[in-house]
């Protein structure tokens, strides 16, 4: 370990995230500057931020990993996020989030559903689901971030957890959401940088793009036996159709977090820091070759990282990691990477695990402090007191999970969030945009529509989770309850996410409208 080397790179790199916090605590006056930045982020900083809480270390590590287990079937993944987290999401969803949200006068995601519907109880529910599930996500980060420190610097697991997660929640209590975003924006530029860094090094370890990617192809024969078994057909093949790997890769990580970018409230709540659509047009650009030069390159780095391990040690990648797809990549730049490199490119891991941690901590704090116990208990709550509390409950929450949670789940931990917000709030959250005849009933059915099915999912259908908590083998004793194939190994998104829209349907068409005047208020331009 070169001290010296670290001593003069970790200090500069907080120094600048302490400046930029500062910065952010000095401009944040009102509950609307804590939670919305005001309305006045640039469009920059907001397509920065956007990025680097969308792209973790779940998506360089976590599934980094994967792809050196799958192969570059992943990289459908970044062009999902493309095309619906980017895209999509900033044209079709961003620009009436920001409108709408502004003439509701909106400061958090459960608040402009809450008040869209004019219902308190909305607000209360989507906030209590943001808090229960939320740490799930959170925890996969710091694991992401913890294993690459552990793996680098020899330093105990444990301690890498808390570094985390004491730097991260004192920046982002303090400097609520323009804190916050000015990080985010400065450890996005770092991510971006470090990546590109690691393409080019891989590359050129690996003797060029043509050859590195020619040796790959020529591997698929030293696919394991089991591996193949499950639909494996090398690592630049999508996994044999109808396999039990490629309905785990297509339904639960390719679509799971594809289209469950849609309804994250942390990235939602960044449409309502800009001042115009015009801005968020603006910020598509920067947002989409962000994506592109982050978990394009995690995946692309993960499956050929198989190359060099042949090459060097004569196993696979996940033969050098003992097992576990979150070592891969952290096992990779190890070995691979002069050590000097290795310590810089730790500044991006710490990047990709402190922007996203700080963006669902204050997600987690405010949904707390503002959306449950202001809505609660009145003015007399003091909300920032209990936003900054929310956090602190937040981090803590997130360590426990990175401690209970086994190995090799940072990618499937993201996919299980990803689901569940997509099922329990992208019907809602389409509604509040676009469909005037939504009304509370069907709301409330189609979020508690979506989340139990997703809770019933996991504990009693999608093998990788029922077998894990063991609740079903308890009740029914067996793994899950439908064992033909392929419905194990089908991601409970498939399923949740059109019960919750239907349900949604069937009620708002059953029930009564809400007021005419309150809707044209909403949706006049």
């Amino acid at each position: 370990m070169n001290v010296t080397l670290l001593c003069i790179i970790l200090p500069v790199f907080l120094a600048v995230v302490a400046f930029l916090s500062y910065r952010g605590y000095r401009a944040t006056a009102s509950s609307k500057d804590y939670l919305v930045g005001g309305n006045s982020v640039h469009p920059f900083v907001m397509a920065m931020s956007y990025g680097a809480a969308f792209i973790s270390t779940s998506a360089i590590v976590g599934f980094g990993g994967v792809a050196g287990l799958y192969g570059m079937g992943l990289l459908w993944l970044p062009f999902m996020n493309i095309a619906v987290g980017v895209l999509l999401a900033f044209l079709v969803f961003g620009r009436r989030t920001r409108r709408i949200g502004q003439k509701l006068d909106a400061n958090t995601f459960p608040e402009f559903i809450g008040l869209r519907f004019q219902s308190h109880r909305i607000k209360i529910l989507i906030a209590a689901i943001i808090v229960i599930f939320m740490p799930i996500y959170s925890g996969v980060v710091l694991i992401g971030g913890a294993r690459f420190v552990e793996q680098a610097l020899g330093i105990n697991y444990n301690a890498a957890l808390l570094i985390f997660a004491v730097v991260v929640s004192i920046y982002v209590s303090f400097g609520g959401i323009k804190g916050v975003m000015y990080v985010d924006a400065m450890l996005g530029v770092v991510m971006v940088i470090g990546m590109l860094s690691l393409l080019v090094m891989t590359y050129k370890e690996l003797g060029g793009l043509v050859t590195a990617h020619q040796t790959l192809s020529d591997m698929k024969h030293l696919v394991p036996a089991n591996l193949a078994a499950l639909g494996h057909e090398g690592w630049t093949s999508m996994p044999r159709w109808n396999s039990q790997w490629s309905w785990t890769l297509i339904s639960s990580l390719i679509l799971g977090v594809g289209i469950g970018a849609l309804a994250q409230p942390q990235l939602a709540v960044r449409f309502m820091t800009v001042k115009s659509g015009k801005q968020l047009n603006r910020a598509v650009l920067v947002g989409s070759v962000f994506i592109l030069c982050t978990a394009g390159i995690a995946y692309v780095v993960g499956a050929l990282a198989n190359v060099w391990f042949l090459r060097h040690e004569n196993v696979i990648a996940i033969q050098a990691a003992g097992g576990n797809a979150d070592l891969i990549i952290p096992r990779f730049i190890d070995a691979a990477m002069p050590k000097a490199f290795v310590y810089i490119f730790m500044l991006t891991l710490l990047s990709a695990a402190m922007s996203t941690l700080s963006s669902l901590v204050h997600v987690n704090g405010s949904s707390l402090g503002y959306d449950l116990c202001r809505t609660l208990l009145g003015e007399k709550c003091d909300s920032k007191k209990i936003t900054r509390l929310g956090i602190v409950l937040g981090i803590i929450a997130s360590i426990a999970v990175a401690y209970i949670f086994p190995p090799g789940i940072v990618a499937r931990g993201t996919a299980i969030f990803f689901g569940i917000c997509a099922a329990a709030f992208l019907p809602a959250y389409f509604a509040a945009l676009y469909w005037r005849r939504a009304t509370r009933p069907g709301i409330w059915a189609s979020i508690i529509t979506g989340a139990a099915v997703s809770a019933f999912g996991l504990m009693f259908m999608h093998r990788a989770e029922s077998k894990a908590l063991g609740i079903c083998k308890m009740i029914f004793g067996s793994d899950e309850i439908i064992s033909k194939f392929p419905w194990p190994f089908v991601d409970t998104i498939c399923y949740a996410l059109p019960l919750a829209a239907l349900m949604l349907i069937i009620v708002s068409l059953l029930t009564k409208p809400i007021d005419k005047e309150h809707i044209n208020q909403c949706f006049e331009e």
